[in-house]
């Protein structure tokens, strides 16, 4: 092929003075900088790109060796186009776990998640230590019910193990069609041994924002993924919730929990809608696209309402500008257990129609300037996942002054009568559904009732 007679015929000849030249045209017919079907003449190509005046000539000797060596002496043959895109994807995951390159079926999948719609498990999921991390399970999805957890590592999808894959192309083997069967084996911290899951696979129709009240007066919003609509989603939600409540909330718990992210302005839209001004976000990066800052516009959906944000290590990059925001300007409480701690930004840059490179460009910081980054986001008030049950078997009954026998009345004519208890509903309590939330919602009571007395809580 063109590039391989080029490569080859430069090293030959004149491998000193070349190099740079063949770097040029290697990388021009990589990333589609120049036509197919123009060739750059030698002096055209060193004039224009002084950069390369720097390029280490030992590693790039290194890099045409071992592509000569694998053309010449590969047990099979193997196509240029496949070579250098093999090259692409290493230069890229070598920088860090969010950079990557999407070919065809990657860069389609892209843009299929974004419409909030696509056939698989229902699973965000990125690579740690050549395995598949779950970021988080998505809410209401074929993996979230078979009982798969944010934190877990998928070693194994079906009879294929997963170290050596790609993430693209272990996304890939997860997804088939619906009805379809997976088993996976995972590794879960606290237990001994792995162990296997079976999933049926699904559409998976993601409906980012669900809205309800726990208690009265007291809404509940959870958002599971940052989509382009989610804050207009989220202030419909809290507009029912007012409506449902004579028109106003005292307080509100957004859950984030197990919250991968999504898009930023997507963070950035409901972050300002509980905040009245100033700095939301802003981004630092290398080329003047990633400078960036986001500042509050003057409203406040809840009219100063208190808010509980309630996060965990599945909580990530979008669900982290949100919990930083609102920290940070004393807004909300944040409670639960430090986040994912995913602080960079990463951008899509198409390279033709069907292919795209996603790379990290920026870094975010929360309005006082702290990074994320491998750091996450330290809850105000520390709450561990914990299961909480009623106690089985008799207890003590202790004895109050209405279970006495000729106990006085209240007064006035009323009488007291011994409160029924509520052992025969079907619902369980929501300290024993959700042990988080129910703390959540008492701190939001005790919020409003330090309001209604006058008192100042000190956030």
């Amino acid at each position: 092929m063109l590039l391989t007679s080029i490569l080859f015929s430069e090293i030959k000849y004149d491998l000193d003075q070349k190099m740079k030249v063949i770097l040029v045209l290697v990388l021009g017919l990589m990333m589609g900088a120049f036509p197919p079907d123009r060739v750059v003449a030698a002096e055209e190509a060193q004039e224009s790109t002084p950069a390369t005046q720097d390029m280490p000539l030992e590693e790039l000797r290194a890099f045409a060796e071992i592509f000569g060596r694998i053309k010449r002496d590969y047990v099979e043959p193997v196509d240029d186009r496949l070579l250098l895109e093999y090259a692409i994807r290493g230069m890229l995951a070598g920088l860090d776990p969010h950079s990557a390159y999407l070919g065809d079926d990657e860069f389609r999948d892209l843009k299929v998640g974004t419409t909030g719609e696509f056939g698989g498990l229902g699973i965000e999921v990125g690579m740690e230590n050549g395995f598949i991390k779950v970021i988080s399970p998505i809410d209401g999805t074929p993996a979230q019910r078979a009982g798969v957890e944010a934190g877990d590592l998928i070693i194994r999808l079906g009879d294929k193990p997963v170290k050596g894959m790609t993430l693209g192309e272990a996304v890939k083997a997860m997804r088939g069609k619906p009805g379809s069967k997976i088993v996976i084996m995972v590794v879960r911290e606290g237990r001994d041994a792995p162990f296997q899951i079976e999933i049926v696979r699904d559409i998976i129709k993601i409906t980012s924002v669900k809205g309800r009240i726990l208690a009265e007066g007291f809404g509940y919003i959870r958002i599971s993924h940052f989509q382009a609509h989610t804050s207009e989603d989220m202030l419909k939600n809290i507009q029912r919730l007012k409506k449902e409540n004579n028109g106003a909330l005292k307080g509100l718990i957004l859950d984030l929990r197990n919250n991968p992210g999504g898009v930023l302005n997507g963070a950035v839209a409901v972050s300002d809608a509980f905040l009245e001004e100033g700095l939301i976000v802003y981004t630092e990066g290398r080329i003047a696209d990633s400078q960036l800052k986001f500042n509050a516009a003057p409203d406040d959906v809840l009219d100063g309402a208190p808010i509980v944000v309630l996060v965990n290590g599945g909580s990530a990059s979008a669900s982290e500008i949100v919990a930083g925001a609102l920290q940070d300007r004393k807004r909300a409480i944040i409670m639960g257990t430090e986040t994912f701690g995913k602080g960079s930004v990463q951008t899509v840059i198409p390279i033709s129609q069907k292919r795209a490179v996603k790379l990290t460009t920026a870094r975010y910081y929360t309005p006082s300037g702290r990074s994320i980054q491998a750091e996450g986001i330290t809850p105000d008030i520390i709450l561990e996942h914990v299961r909480v049950s009623a106690k089985k078997g008799r207890g003590i009954n202790h004895l109050k002054e209405v279970n006495l026998k000729g106990h006085l009345d209240q007064g006035h004519g009323k009488k007291a009568a011994p409160k029924k208890s509520n052992n025969g509903t079907k619902e369980k309590p929501l300290a024993e559904r959700d042990y988080q939330l129910n703390e959540a919602l008492n701190l939001l009571k005790g919020l409003d009732i330090l309001n209604q007395r006058g008192w100042q809580a000190d956030r």
